[in-house]
Order: C-alpha cells, then sequence, then structure tokens
C-alpha cells in the first residue's frame, strides 16, 4: 500500500521526505544493532596484528587464537543475520504517526462511521481531517536511535574502538603481514624473501619519539647524539647484513650477520641493510649543546640582608642542575685598616641554584635566595659564576662578574663599628689585637653610649675572651668564630633592640633614618624605617599625653610652648617618604632637621589650642574622625579623577558620594568634633607649607608636588599612608577588653582591609573598584566610631558626672558637628538639634539648591550625572 492511497495527495507530497529519511534512520539502526558484535571483532583483531601481538606468541598458542576469532566471526555473522530484519514502508509511515501529536496520518486514513449522511456531521468531519491534514504536513524525519547500551552491557564496542586507535597512533600496518607466518608452509617464506626491523631510540632526556625504519620513507634522517640503533635481522644468516660508519666503533664488531644488532650514535654518517628488501639512510647527528646561564641584572638586597641574585638559564633539551660560585675577588678590595694583611684562605662559596619545580627547564629564570650577612665577605667585592649542567653531563659557565656581597644594613653607628671589626677579625686572626684594642676603646666609657646593659657585658667578656686568646695561647679558629657571632649578636641587639623611653627610641628611629639617608638605603629599608619612625612618634605622644594629666600644668606650659597637631605630624611625615622615595634627598635632610628640632621644642597636642585636657579616648575619637574626613575628601578626588578619565559617572562613584553625603551626620559626638576642628588645623599645615617646610596638607597630596590632578600612583601613595595612619591609631585605641572596644578593634580592621583594597584597585587604575573599597572603609570607620562612642558613654554613666566634658556639652560652643548643631549630651551619637534652625541654615540650603539647579541646566554633562540631579531635585 502506498503513501498515497492513505492520505490526500496534498499531504502525501509533503511527506514523501521526511518518510524517506525516517526509513533511511531506521535501515541504520538495524544495521547498527546488528553488526555491531562484527565490528568490535574485526577492530579488536586488527588492533592486535598491527601491534605484533603474533610475533610475540607461540606457534601453538597463536593457533589457538586464531581459531578462537574465526567462532567470534562466525558467531557474529550468525548474530547479524538472526538480528537483521528490514524495515518496511508502512512500519516507517508508522513511525512517522507516532512522532506526530494526534497520529494525523492514521486519522486522515479513517472513515467516518458515525453520522455519516448527516449534512452538520459530515461538516465537522471535513474540518477534523483538514486540520490533521495540516499537522501530518509539519512532520519532519524521525533521528534513528544507534543505541545499543542494551545489548552490549559492558561497552565491550568501545573498548576495541580503543584498541584500534592506539594501533593506528602507535603500532604498524606493516606487522599485520607477518600473520603469514603462521601458515604450514611458512618456514619455506624466507628462502623467497627475508625481512627485517629496526629502530632508532633518542635518549629520555631528549623527549623525542622513537623511529621505527620501517616505516621511513626518506633516506635522511636527524637524530640526537646518543640515540640507540636497534636492528631485527630475519632468514637465512648471511642473506641479510648491516654497514654502518655511525657508531664509531673501534673495538670488536659484531658480525655484519648477527640476527640482532644494537650500537650506539655517535658522529654523522650512514646506515645501510644491505640484500633483498634493504635499505640505506645517510644520518646526521644533532650535537647537545652545553647549556647557557647568566646573571640577570645586580643582585638585591632584603631588609633583613638577604641575597637576591636573578639568573637565566637555556639548553636545548633542559637544564638538570645549576652551581653558583663566589669568590673573593681581593684586586677590588679597598686594602686599609684591617683589611690591610694578607686574608687567611677560604673556601669559595658554592650554593645551589633553583631549578622550576614544574615546566619546562629548557629556557627559565630564576632567583637566588640565600643569607650570606654574616659571612666575612658580606659587604666585600667578589666575583660570581654560575654554572649549569644538563642529563648529558655538559656543563657550561658564566663569565665571572664581580659584585658586592649583599650583607644586613646598620645605621647605628655603635653597632656599624662591631660589624667593622667583627670583618677584621675573620679577615685574619693577625689581627685580633688591634680588634681588642679597638673594642676596649669603643667600651671605655659606656655611658651613654649602651643603651642595653646587656650588650655592654656581652661586649666585655667577648674582649677578655679575645685578649687571653691571642696572649696565651694561638687564637684558635673556632674561638674567633664564636667571638664574631658573639659580636654579631651585639650589633643586632643594638641595631633592633627595644628602648623602654620613647624619646630616646623616637631619636634613634630619627638617627637611623638620617643613616639610611647617607648610605643610600633601598626603597625597601627607607621603608622599614619610616614605619619605626611612625611607631616611635605614636609612642611619644602617647607618652606626652599620659604625662600632661593635670590641665593646669599643660596650661601653664602652654603658655611658653608652640603646639603641633598630629594629622599635621602625619602629613609631614608622608611628605618625608615621598622625598626620599623620590630621591631628593637634600629636602629630606632639611625636612628631617626641621622634625627633629620640633619634636624637641614643641608641645604636641592632638586637640586644638584653649580646648582643655583630652582623655584617651576623646583623643582617639578625633584622630579617626580626621581619618575619616581624609578618606572622604580622597574618595572625592577619585571620584573626580574619574569623571575626568572616562566622561561619566559610574555607579560606583554614585554610591560612593552618597554614602559620604548621606552619613555625614552620623559619625558619633566624637567624631563631629574631630571633623569640626580639621578646619583649623589644615590651616595651620598650609601655613607651614608656606613657611618652607615644604609639606602638603592631607587635601593637596597629589603624585607630584605642586600639581592639581591626582593620578593613580599619588592617590594611591596617599591611601598607603592613611592607612598606615589607622594602623597606629588602631594600636593605641583604648577600651582593650569590652565589647564596645572590641566591636571598634574589629571595625577598624575592616576599614584597614578595604583601604588597602582601594590602595591595590588605584595602582591599577581601578577608579570604580576603589570608591567601592573607600565607601566601604568609610562605613567601617563610622562604624568604629560609634562603638567607641557608646563604649565611652557607658563608661561615663559608671563614673563620675563630671568627665562628662571629655565627649564636649550642648552648651560648649567648640561641640559641634560639621553641620553647625551642638552634639548629643553624654556621648550620645548624633545631636538633639533639627537640622534647619537659623537663618544661615536656610541660606546655605538655598545656595545649594542654586547650585543643583544650575548643573541640571547644563547639558553637556553625562546623563548619570544629569539623572542624579534630577533625583535630588525630585526630592525638593
Amino acid at each position: 500500500m502506498t503513501i498515497n492511497r492513505i492520505i490526500p495527495e496534498r499531504a502525501a507530497r509533503s511527506l514523501k521526505w521526511p518518510l524517506a529519511m525516517t526509513r533511511v534512520g531506521m535501515i541504520a539502526e538495524r544495521l547498527t544493532q546488528a553488526f555491531w558484535p562484527l565490528i568490535a571483532v574485526v577492530l579488536a583483531v586488527l588492533a592486535a596484528l598491527m601491534f605484533g601481538l603474533q610475533d610475540q606468541l607461540q606457534l601453538e598458542i597463536a593457533w589457538v587464537l586464531v581459531v578462537a576469532v574465526i567462532i567470534l566471526f562466525i558467531g557474529a555473522l550468525v548474530y547479524a543475520a538472526q538480528t537483521l530484519k528490514w524495515p518496511t514502508r508502512e512500519q516507517a509511515i508508522d513511525r512517522l504517526d507516532e512522532s506526530l501529536p494526534g497520529r494525523p496520518i492514521s486519522a486522515i486514513s479513517d472513515k467516518q462511521a458515525i453520522g455519516a449522511g448527516d449534512g452538520g456531521s459530515e461538516l465537522v468531519w471535513e474540518a477534523h481531517l483538514a486540520r490533521m491534514t495540516e499537522r501530518a504536513m509539519t512532520a519532519k524525519a524521525v533521528a534513528p536511535d544507534l543505541r545499543v547500551a542494551d545489548r552490549d552491557p559492558y561497552a565491550l564496542r568501545y573498548v576495541a574502538i580503543l584498541a584500534f586507535a592506539m594501533a593506528v597512533i602507535f603500532g604498524s600496518l606493516v606487522r599485520v603481514v607477518s600473520v603469514s607466518d603462521l601458515a604450514p608452509n611458512a618456514a619455506g617464506a624466507y628462502a623467497g624473501g627475508p625481512t627485517w626491523e629496526g629502530w632508532i631510540e633518542p635518549p629520555v632526556y631528549t623527549g623525542k619519539p622513537s623511529i621505527y625504519l620501517a616505516d621511513v620513507a626518506r633516506d635522511r634522517l636527524s637524530v640526537p647524539e646518543g640515540s640507540r640503533v636497534t636492528l631485527r635481522l630475519y632468514g637465512e644468516i648471511g642473506s641479510l647484513t648491516v654497514a654502518e660508519t655511525i657508531s664509531g666503533r673501534t673495538g670488536e664488531i659484531t658480525s655484519a650477520a648477527e640476527p640482532n644488532q644494537e650500537f650506539t650514535i655517535t658522529e654523522t654518517g650512514m646506515l645501510e641493510i644491505t640484500g633483498d628488501g634493504g635499505r640505506r639512510w645517510d644520518i646526521t647527528v644533532i650535537a647537545d649543546r652545553a647549556p647557557g646561564i647568566r646573571l640577570d641584572g645586580e643582585p638585591e638586597r632584603s631588609v633583613t640582608g638577604e641575597m637576591q641574585l636573578p639568573f637565566s638559564a637555556e639548553d636545548d633539551y633542559g637544564v638538570q642542575s645549576a652551581a653558583a660560585v663566589i669568590t673573593l675577588d681581593l684586586d677590588a678590595v679597598d686594602r686599609k685598616y684591617g683589611l690591610a694583611s694578607d686574608p687567611e684562605p677560604r673556601d669559595a662559596i658554592a650554593l645551589d641554584l633553583p631549578m622550576p619545580f614544574n615546566g619546562n627547564r629548557a629556557e627559565f629564570s630564576e632567583t637566588l635566595i640565600e643569607n650570606l650577612a654574616q659571612h666575612p665577605w658580606a659587604g666585600l667585592p667578589v666575583s660570581v659564576a654560575l654554572n649549569a649542567t644538563d642529563a648529558a653531563e655538559l656543563t657550561g659557565n658564566s663569565d665571572p662578574e664581580t659584585i658586592i656581597l649583599p650583607g644586613k644594613s646598620f645605621f647605628d653607628d655603635l653597632a656599624l663599628a662591631l660589624i667593622e671589626q667583627r670583618r677584621y677579625l675573620l679577615w685574619t686572626r693577625d689581627n685580633a689585637s688591634d680588634v681588642a684594642q679597638v673594642l676596649r676603646a669603643i667600651s671605655y666609657k659606656p655611658d651613654g653610649l649602651f643603651e642595653s646593659e646587656t650588650a655592654y657585658l656581652k661586649l666585655r667578656v667577648a674582649i677578655r675572651r679575645l685578649e687571653v686568646g691571642f696572649a696565651y695561647t694561638e687564637l684558635s679558629q673556632t674561638t674567633r668564630d664564636e667571638i664574631a657571632q658573639v659580636l654579631w649578636d651585639i650589633a643586632v641587639l643594638i641595631e633592633d633592640g627595644n628602648l623602654s623611653d620613647a624619646l630616646e627610641r623616637l631619636r634613634r628611629a630619627q638617627d637611623r633614618l638620617s643613616s639610611a639617608m647617607e648610605q643610600g638605603a633601598n626603597d625597601e629599608e627607607i621603608a622599614e624605617l619610616m614605619d619605626e619612625l611612625r611607631q616611635a612618634m605614636q609612642e611619644y605622644m602617647q607618652q606626652l599625653a599620659q604625662q600632661n594629666q593635670d590641665g593646669q600644668q599643660q596650661s601653664a606650659e602652654n603658655q611658653n610652648m608652640q603646639e603641633i597637631t598630629g594629622d599635621q605630624l602625619q602629613d609631614m611625615l608622608d611628605r618625608l617618604q615621598e622625598l626620599m622615595e623620590q630621591g631628593r634627598m637634600d629636602e629630606a635632610r632639611q625636612l628631617m632637621e626641621q622634625l627633629r628640632q620640633m619634636m624637641e621644642n614643641m608641645q604636641v597636642t592632638q586637640g586644638q589650642q584653649g580646648q582643655g585636657q583630652q582623655s584617651p579616648g576623646q583623643q582617639a575619637m578625633e584622630g579617626l574622625a580626621d581619618t575619616l574626613r581624609q578618606q572622604q575628601g580622597l574618595s572625592d578626588e577619585t571620584f573626580s579623577d574619574l569623571q575626568e578619565r572616562f566622561g561619566e559617572e559610574g555607579p560606583q562613584g554614585e554610591a560612593g558620594q552618597q554614602g559620604q553625603s548621606g552619613d555625614q551626620g552620623q559619625m558619633g559626638q566624637g567624631g563631629q568634633q574631630g571633623a569640626q576642628g580639621q578646619g583649623g588645623q589644615q590651616g595651620q599645615g598650609g601655613q607651614q607649607g608656606q613657611q618652607g617646610q615644604g609639606q602638603q596638607g592631607p587635601g593637596d597630596q597629589s603624585g607630584q608636588p605642586g600639581q592639581g590632578g591626582a593620578t593613580g600612583q599619588g592617590l594611591a601613595g596617599r591611601q598607603q599612608a592613611l592607612r598606615n595612619q589607622l594602623n597606629l591609631q588602631s594600636q593605641s585605641l583604648p577600651g582593650a577588653g569590652t565589647p564596645g572596644g572590641d566591636a571598634a578593634r574589629d571595625a577598624l580592621g575592616r576599614a584597614e582591609t578595604a583601604m588597602e583594597g582601594a590602595e591595590n584597585a588605584l595602582r591599577d587604575q581601578d577608579f570604580a573598584g576603589a570608591l567601592d573599597d573607600q565607601a566601604e572603609a568609610m562605613e567601617a570607620l563610622r562604624e568604629g566610631l560609634r562603638e567607641l562612642a557608646e563604649e565611652m558613654a557607658q563608661q561615663q554613666q559608671n563614673q563620675s558626672g563630671q568627665q562628662g566634658q571629655a565627649f564636649g556639652q550642648a552648651n560648649n560652643p567648640n561641640s559641634r558637628d560639621p553641620l553647625g548643631r551642638n552634639t548629643g549630651t553624654n556621648g550620645r551619637v548624633g545631636t538633639d538639634e533639627q537640622l534647619l534652625q537659623g537663618d544661615d541654615v536656610y541660606r546655605r540650603a538655598r545656595e545649594l539648591l542654586d547650585e543643583i539647579r544650575r548643573r541640571s541646566s547644563e547639558q553637556e554633562r553625562p546623563d548619570v550625572e544629569l539623572d542624579y540631579l534630577k533625583r535630588l531635585l525630585d526630592r525638593f
């Protein structure tokens, strides 16, 4: 029955192609289901033959496998014959009909059983047929189901396919013909024609693949030096022979007709197999080059004295090991003082160079990190020679280069003198008497020189041991080394030891920084010394605050002493670090001397003149409020820079500004005082800058001093300085151990983390990301202020009511927030007054509204900014 007889002609034409493709799919489906075992058997057998399995088995076992393969082949054919059933056209129509909703093909082939002859029923039936016809015309070919997982539960077909794929890649079709050797008359096959096999295997370290000579069509080969040749000759002995000039063998040579031959390629030459089916190859040897190694620039020195020696190495197949040999360059040494004598012989310093753990060693760059600060040659000219060895034991050497062996920097004069005498003692034991004499002179009057009694006592013991060593017996090398170690420990104790007195610690930090400037210290050492100076400055300010508890005494002293605020000192330190990093040492020395004189002659306070004595809590509140104000200013400048660069205001910038303006009044009482009082302080900073101190106010710092626009790096530097300032404030925050104090510290920790993120974003020119981090930092600062204010308010309630002035009362004219309102009483966050009060406030509100309207009328502004201004006007 044809499809035309089942359904209308119009639908039959539309179903012709889908029906044909469906039937083709059914044929493929049934062929797959019937012949997959046969295909799997064929592929598995071919894989075994291409791998040469028949050549590795005994003849009896091979014949057993042949019989098994024949049985499997016949079984697969029988299975295919029983399973394969050719699909009919009706089956194809039925499958196509099942794929359509409502089986429309069957529907349109039906006849009306009820209502025949009735006009209304026939109309309904015709409408039904038309609808089914349209649905049948939308039919598409049904995809065949080629899955046989239910028939092959162990996935044997995939095993056969994988084995065949591996055989195609790593096997050879030539080996398939060797199956004929299993025939009964195979023994006589050799008489008709011998055969051979051969391989060339490069050294493993080269990573080159083996070469199967029977598959090589060309007669010229290039192989690495040291490759191994293996030849197998089959047939009557003497029918095939081997001739070669590539092994360089001069001793006993194996017979040319030997069936199994192996030798190593050492030189360029030829390899020939003579006889029936023989071949000849001209082989070129690729020589293994010696590795190359060199220094990459000058060595660097860390703060602790570690040497960082960058180097690069390369080899054609990879470097196996490398080393650095450091010897004293005696000709370059300044031979004076204790170095005038001939030095005692010392072995060269041999250091293993680091190798990459992963990746290719053919070409790489690494850095040797080694601490040689205590070596006698530290700080002296030395010659550095690098050598590298590859897997073939070839060695490459670099040209010796003279460098100064890095060591620890000592900026304390006493520590530096001890290290110098220690070097003379290690140079030669003949200097022992002179070293003992100098050390005794140094320690003659220890008062004012040794801050640590332990260091002084250790030095005196070392002097006595040294004098006894060379006076009564010859100074042994062991004793000399022990004394040198003691001198090193004393110098480190003097250089890095902690001082109990804050002022002495401050002076010591200033002296060390001055010495570092004179000695040309690197940026890392300068940064460490600046951190030490900041810490010493903070401790000195805290000591002064504790000593000036009596308000009358402070008031009397203020009459004769000049005041400087904490943020002004911070600005001077930031300016000092900036000058040193820019290499402007003369200006840095001048600013350093000014700072030294100011610390000796000025009273350091963290409040404003005439404000009265402040408690540590109030000082902390004002310091944090000032930090918040500076962070807000920095965020504003970041937002402005983002507008200038991209011409529009990003979502982060808008959020940052809303965060700054919307939460201004939520600082807390102490924060409001600090924020309001910074105007005068900023003015002082500006006056000081005009007087020649060369400092910048918190709002004027930029990448280039004296310029208006701040680059990303300049903003990042200011963000780093602000983060350091917050770190110092967190360390001196009162209320440790209390819930409010701990909560405030946690909030400041989050603020510091956000500031660090903003700093990194600014360095990467990611201003939008920096605005997000800065907004997060300001929110954390506000939370810290609130927690600290509430904790101190709670302490006020538990103490006498007379301490309420520490946070400012509402009747105090100096205790007002940035909007000019009186702060709340009893230390509460916020204010008791309304925002809008007084004529001045209304005038200010009108000015702000006029400015918003003016900016909204400027159509050249970005759309985002205009939308923001429009939303502000809608609120008004």
